[in-house]
């Protein structure tokens, strides 16, 4: 499978047991997991789990990434900060669609304390069949990358 079908999936504690829905969700609709995590549902800390995956993002081993923790902020934010990564957090399924078709966003975030499993994996729906619009949006996604330096 190339790498544009595979989907970078992490989160931290909060979000193990919707992490794990969406991931067979997204399997059973053609896409390959990387789950990377974790498993157990001792407290971690989401930075380390949003950086994670937008590291195989953004080096291309993946083609997109969600990513989950209780609200989706902060593991959105750690995502965020690695070059190349435009992460949005969700809760409904036009934000998920939009993000991708104006923003080009390549990583996707749900809080697993705001959503329940059956939106999320509309969300997750909307996010994934969404494409990028290019034209004016393609301007605006160049001034996101060169604020990165």
């Amino acid at each position: 499978m190339t790498a544009s079908k595979r989907i970078a999936l992490s989160s931290d504690h909060a979000a193990i047991e919707l992490r794990q829905a969406v991931a067979k969700h997204i399997a059973a609709n053609g896409w390959e997991v990387e789950d990377i995590g974790p498993t157990s549902p001792e407290s971690t800390h989401y930075p380390k789990h949003g950086e994670a995956a937008a590291r195989l993002v953004a080096s291309g081993d993946c083609g997109l990434g969600i990513v989950l923790c209780g609200t989706g902020q902060g593991i959105m934010m750690a995502a965020n900060k690695v070059k190349g990564i435009r992460c949005g957090v969700c809760s409904d399924t036009f934000s998920a669609a939009m993000i991708r078709q104006h923003n080009n966003a390549n990583m996707l975030s749900i809080g697993a304390r705001v959503v329940g499993e059956g939106l999320a994996l509309e969300i997750v729906d909307a996010f994934l069949n969404a494409n990028f619009e290019g034209g004016r949006h393609a301007t605006r996604v160049e001034m996101i990358e060169a604020l990165e330096g």
